[in-house]
């Protein structure tokens, strides 16, 4: 479903670090503790994170104990506040990414693991200091946000996303960003 809130994509942004080179089930069901140990996924609360919040996460049997990953979150919380004192908003900026709207998918074997837009955003979150958000892992925050619709053409989530990306609500937001959901035959945008 398409996400427009910062905080929301932030934590979404963060779990799909974590959840890089694990499956996705072993995030979901930490995720309550993520949260917690997080402070809501809060960026200017995790920005001031230091040493000894790092010892404390690396110590929390909840969440994946990864020293990598857990400075990731840290170092993006901090690049998030200064993309977004820059850009305005990190949904302004990640929807100017969103890739065109296409044919739907029929058949699973033809989901991708990433585009040239999840490329695109990859390589300018990471000229912008940003770890842990590789092509692959841009493209799975775009399925799991709405910025792409991969749902089967005959699942009932498949129109239920594409009437809530077409409604006026959303492209209204959307305007707002100066990033609509473009037809497929509008370029990538960065």
């Amino acid at each position: 479903m398409p996400v427009l809130e910062d905080q929301r994509l932030f934590e979404k942004l963060a779990l799909e670090g974590f959840q890089s080179g694990l499956s996705w089930i072993t995030i979901l069901r930490k995720r309550p503790q993520f949260r917690a140990a997080f402070r809501g996924f809060e960026p200017a609360v995790v920005a001031r994170f230091g040493a000894r919040d790092i010892s404390r996460l690396l110590a929390d049997s909840g969440i994946v104990r990864h020293r990598g990953k857990i400075e990731a979150v840290i170092n993006n919380a901090r690049a998030y506040l200064e993309l977004t004192a820059r850009e305005g908003s990190l949904a302004k900026f990640v929807w100017g990414f969103a890739p065109p709207v296409g044919r739907p998918v029929r058949r699973r074997q033809d989901i991708r693991a990433q585009t040239a837009e999840s490329a695109a955003l990859s390589k300018e979150l990471k000229r912008r200091g940003w770890k842990f958000v590789g092509p692959t892992t841009a493209y799975a925050f775009f399925q799991a946000m709405g910025l792409v619709n991969d749902h089967l053409e005959g699942c009932f989530r498949h129109s239920e996303v594409e009437r809530i990306r077409a409604s006026s609500s959303v492209r209204a937001k959307l305007r707002t960003f100066g990033s609509p959901i473009r037809s497929a035959s509008t370029s990538v945008s960065r």
